[in-house]
């Protein structure tokens, strides 16, 4: 207590209003009376970063953008007293013992937990075989297993709890499967030929969409004859309404699997294909967006500037040069969109949140949402005016596909997890996936368990990891515990196994305690230098609820997944077993699926 005393006049003599005194000695107290070991000894400069859990029990609102990460105003009061590296890490290290709840202590909680979630899984010995009226599908791009656990830490730390207890939405999906990413021509995938898989059935090469295996990519010539329909499509077939939201632009990878059929994932516009490809036929991803099904009843994401003529200025950046229209062919594919739409139904077309929300979804048939010219921006830097939140969107997309008796499809992509991985910016990937569980959460409350089949999956890992034995409660975005044995520099939890955090500063590994690396963008260290970090080649979590959601178990080839869907919703070729149901997605009383009819997907699966 001496020492914390003598630290605490040094503060009042540097800062004598600060409220902070009264925090450090209470928290101090309240850690001398447990239990704690010795902290570990390091002596390297500039730990005061660890000092991160004194704000533990500052109430913080659901809305706020602090994690356990120090704030401005203790950074300060720390930089002004010249704290002890060594004192730092001792009261961090103190205080995180503290937060361990006494509940945790008494073996009967641990026992009870364990009981309850055995009765839980009981239940689950009755299967939903409803059909499934509706279908969401949340893909999170580059949600890697890894990605989970850290958002899940984040989504805790950001309630002002330590995290690691913490459930996401998704956790609470009561059927886990894997998802073997591969494409045909690639051990570690890419974005085009995994929406390929899981949205056409089918497992395509890299870079591709909407097209099986036989067209090699950038070879237009391959495509006729090759291109695969997806679980959209089948649902637009069967009269469901249908919808697209995305946080990249909506003609990226994942979104333009489910309408189009290119050679080439980057053809957007046609201001990114070469003559060849356009002399012989083949159309830019933006064009076939409008025309390959034209009754899409919801698109919203970003990719403004591939629907206008080149050079045209942006409505919103109008001195911004790459904000500008990209279209060689000159066309405004916002008028061809509004000409495809009947003239006595209600179609809209939004360019910013103000708009969007100004809508009434319940009048609205048709809606097209692009908020930016190219990606939409991080949640954390997200302009709460011009531009929606993924969770805002989604809302307002149910509200509008709802309306049909037949049901509807709707995906959903948590998009830009996979760019901050990308740039190695962990933070902003990270906040990315809470955002999307919290737009899993809505989707939760506006439909029923009943008939609505819902799947949260990723299209491919990322090279990023966290460890170091960091304690309970540790900001996930904090230093590991102890220094490195090898270079005695301290190292944050999260790393990337390559990417563009590789810095060597004066011959040597950069000192990250000597850097900010609590900021929105700071890259976190690498293994390897690259430019940007690659994707990871493990296999991907599959969480599902709802209607058939128990035939996503096990190890599965990626492509599985659409036919699950499908099959649920007698949507799609393997319509066999919904004989008995007046139509497609409208289930019969009682259940659709005969034990026989599951035995036999089983055995073929």
């Amino acid at each position: 207590m001496a020492i914390l005393e003598a630290f605490l006049e040094k503060v009042e003599l540097k800062k004598k209003n600060s409220s902070e005194i009264p925090v450090l000695r209470d928290k101090w107290q309240l850690c001398l009376s447990s239990t704690a070991p010795a902290p570990p000894q390091v002596r390297k400069p500039g730990l005061e970063h660890q000092l991160t859990l004194i704000s533990s029990c500052q109430p913080i609102s659901s809305h706020s953008r602090r994690s356990y990460l120090w704030t401005p105003e203790r950074k300060q009061v720390l930089e002004q007293t010249m704290i002890s590296p060594f004192l730092v890490l001792a009261i961090g290290t103190c205080l995180t013992h503290s937060l361990v709840p006494e509940k945790e202590k008494d073996p009967k909680y641990w026992r009870d937990q364990a009981q309850q979630t055995l009765r839980n899984a009981l239940k689950l010995q009755k299967l939903n075989t409803n059909v499934a009226k509706n279908i969401i599908m949340f893909l999170g791009d580059g949600m890697g297993v890894s990605t989970v656990t850290a958002a899940r830490i984040l989504k805790g730390q950001l309630h002002n709890n330590p995290g690691e207890e913490t459930k996401l939405e998704m956790d609470e999906f009561p059927h886990v499967a894997l998802s073997k990413t591969y494409n045909t021509n690639a051990q570690v995938p890419d974005s085009a030929g995994t929406a390929t898989a899981y949205l056409c059935g089918v497992k395509a090469n890299e870079g591709t969409v909407g097209v099986s295996a036989a067209t090699q990519r950038s070879q237009c010539n391959t495509t006729r004859g090759n291109e695969v329909t997806s679980i959209l499509r089948w649902a637009k077939d069967a009269g469901k309404s249908v919808g697209i939201v995305t946080t990249t632009r909506v003609n990226h990878a994942t979104p333009s699997a489910a309408y189009a059929h290119s050679a080439n994932r980057d053809w957007y516009s046609d201001n990114e294909m070469p003559p060849e490809a356009l002399s012989q036929g083949c159309k830019d991803i933006a064009y076939q967006l409008m025309h390959n099904i034209k009754d899409i009843e919801v698109i919203m994401g970003g990719g403004r500037k591939y629907m206008f003529p080149k050079n045209s200025t942006d409505v919103e950046y109008e001195l911004d040069d790459k904000a500008r229209g990209t279209r060689l062919d000159s066309l405004n594919l916002i008028d061809v969109w509004r000409s495809f739409k009947p003239r006595h139904k209600h179609s809209h077309y939004v360019w910013n949140r103000t708009e969007l929300l100004a809508l009434s979804p319940y009048t609205v048939d048709y809606l097209l949402g692009l908020f930016e010219p190219g990606d939409m921006q991080y949640e954390l830097n997200r302009n709460n005016v011009t531009d929606p939140s993924l969770s805002e969107m989604v809302e307002v997309a149910i509200k509008i596909l709802a309306k049909n008796p037949k049901g509807f499809f709707l995906l959903v992509e948590g998009g830009r997890i996979d760019h901050g991985h990308h740039e190695g910016k962990a933070k902003q990937a990270l906040h990315e996936a809470v955002e999307m569980d919290q737009a899993i959460g809505q989707a939760g409350t506006m439909t029923s368990l009943e008939d609505t089949l819902t799947v949260v999956t990723a299209d491919h890992s990322h090279v990023f990891t966290f460890g170091g034995y960091t304690p309970r409660g540790n900001s996930i975005f904090g230093l590991a515990p102890t220094v490195s044995d090898t270079d005695k520099k301290p190292f944050t939890s999260i790393l990337y196994g390559n990417g563009p955090g590789y810095k060597v500063v004066d011959g040597e590994r950069e000192n990250v305690s000597m850097v900010d690396y609590a900021h929105n963008n700071y890259q976190a260290q690498s293994a390897v230098p690259l430019r940007h970090e690659t994707h990871g080649g493990e296999d991907v979590a599959v969480f599902a609820k709802g209607p058939m959601a128990h035939l996503l178990h096990g190890v599965h080839e990626q492509n599985y997944i659409p036919h699950v869907m499908a099959y649920a919703a007698c949507i799609g070729a393997n319509r066999d077993h919904c004989a008995s149901a007046s139509s497609a997605g409208a289930p019969p009383a009682g259940s659709l699926l005969s034990p026989l009819a599951l035995l036999a997907l089983s055995i073929l699966f």
